[in-house]
């Protein structure tokens, strides 16, 4: 569904934001081993959240990744948009150019709602309400 850098980028967010709980900064190398993601990959991914302010970093010996209070209400939506942009909402499941309501292709009436469904979940989820979830050891990161 998503690319594997969004993938990254969620895990990542949710991660840093269980840090951030006390006032915690992540650095790159501490990111990737709690979300078992690629070093270099996921310092790529990084950059670009910190230039979307998804994220906020301090560079330095104490520097790191963080989130404030109101970057958990991030939603996973301005994850996917800030990584993959407006796929999910816009392109066709089998990668046609010019699949549409008025020419749709083999699986575009299927996967119509199924798209709806993913859009709902990923606009009305945030990174805080991923880590109650968490915090209830009910669910996993890794």
């Amino acid at each position: 569904m998503f690319s594997k850098s969004c993938e990254y980028a969620i895990r990542a967010m949710i991660f840093i934001s269980q840090k951030s709980k006390d006032e915690a900064r992540v650095g790159i190398k501490e990111i990737a081993i709690g979300t078992n993601t690629p070093q270099h990959f996921i310092a790529k991914i990084m950059q670009t959240l910190s230039k979307k302010k998804l994220v906020k970093s301090i560079k330095g010996p104490n520097g790191g990744f963080y989130l404030g209070k109101q970057d958990a209400k991030t939603t996973l939506a301005d994850i996917v948009k800030a990584i993959d942009g407006n796929v999910i909402y816009d392109d066709c499941v089998l990668g046609l150019k010019l699949c549409s309501e008025k020419k749709p292709c083999p699986a575009h009436n299927q996967f119509k709602e199924i798209r709806k469904n993913l859009i709902q979940m990923i606009e009305n989820n945030t990174i805080a309400e991923f880590n109650e979830k968490l915090d209830s050891k009910h669910y996993f990161l890794k």
